[in-house]
């Protein structure tokens, strides 16, 4: 029993991953699941099997017990977790048997850096068997902002330690990037998430709050450096190849290689999903052909090069 946590800030495009993976699986023949569980969804553009509005919902929550909404989102996933049986048996039903599952989460990113429910639920899934692997997605467009991604860096490494599960950090709506501005650099930059000192340089040096808090970025970006866990894989939902690549670094992730009923079962196929075989460097490269626009670059790789090599 395999499947995806698919976690994210509000607008990263959770609901619309799941939705596009469901249809990228099931084209080549996989079995999948979608569940519900943010409590404050009630549209689905994609097919749900299990709800959580079926166990509770933040509107209920909202007006029963005079909670804001962050609030009665922290209440309706502990909830969630003092009735975790709830879950496991509706996963348990035969309908479901041999299915991947994709489990919508909330976008409250508190619930994956500082609450422990969401970790103590999928905990108890995976002594239950489950392999499961988190998505952590982030919108692309944070790249154009040296602040922000610094934030971005922070929030996914947090949720990385604290979700306690096999992670894969993905950049959604990589086609939009730079339509909030130009990047510094190649987007490899940001994937690899390579030496954080060049990006320390892109701040704004005139800005007093810069000025300000100039060791304090130093310091978060050194604490990013130390624990050298971050990396990114680009996302464009709408592209094959860039679902093909996402699906294979969570298939790594979590163990999976291939169902019974699936189209592509070739050895070749197989050793690729396994060990990756793909240069990454060739792959980053196609996307930033495809998607960015190579004269808006201020910086290439050669540039980061040569900076070293005077250093």
């Amino acid at each position: 029993m395999f499947g995806q946590i698919v976690i994210g800030p509000p607008g990263s495009g959770k609901s619309t991953y799941c939705r596009a993976m469901q249809e990228f699986m099931t084209g080549i023949g996989r079995k999948v699941a979608v569940i519900n569980l943010d409590p404050a969804n009630e549209r689905f553009s994609y097919k749900c099997a299990i709800d959580i509005a079926d166990l509770v919902t933040l509107s209920d929550v909202m007006d029963c017990l005079h909670l804001g909404p962050n609030g009665g989102l922290v209440y309706c996933m502990e909830f969630l977790e003092k009735n975790v049986d709830w879950l496991e048996e509706r996963l348990r039903v035969p309908e479901l048997a041999d299915h991947y599952f994709l489990f919508d989460c909330p976008g409250q990113v508190e619930l994956y850096t500082h609450n422990s429910a969401v970790r103590s639920v999928f905990g108890r899934l995976s002594k239950a068997g489950y392999r499961l692997a988190a998505v952590h997605l982030a919108d692309a467009h944070y790249c154009a902002d040296p602040g922000k991604f610094v934030s971005v860096l922070l929030t996914s490494l947090s949720a990385m330690l604290q979700v306690e599960q096999p992670h894969v950090n993905v950049l959604s709506k990589v086609d939009l990037i730079e339509k909030y501005g130009k990047l510094p650099f190649n987007l490899d930059f940001f994937t690899e998430v390579l030496d954080l000192s060049y990006l320390l340089q892109q701040f704004a040096e005139d800005d007093p709050f810069t000025k300000k808090y100039k060791k304090l970025n130093e310091a978060l970006v050194g604490v990013i450096e130390d624990y050298s866990l971050v990396s990114f894989v680009p996302l464009h939902i709408e592209d094959k190849e860039s679902m093909l690549r996402v699906m294979k670094a969570v298939d790594q992730a979590n163990g999976y290689t291939y169902g019974s009923s699936e189209t592509d079962r070739s050895l070749s196929a197989l050793l690729r999903t396994s060990v990756a075989a793909e240069f990454e460097t060739d792959k980053i490269g196609l996307i930033q052909e495809k998607f960015i626009d190579s004269e808006t670059k201020t910086t290439t790789d050669a540039d980061l090069m040569l900076d070293f090599d005077e250093i």
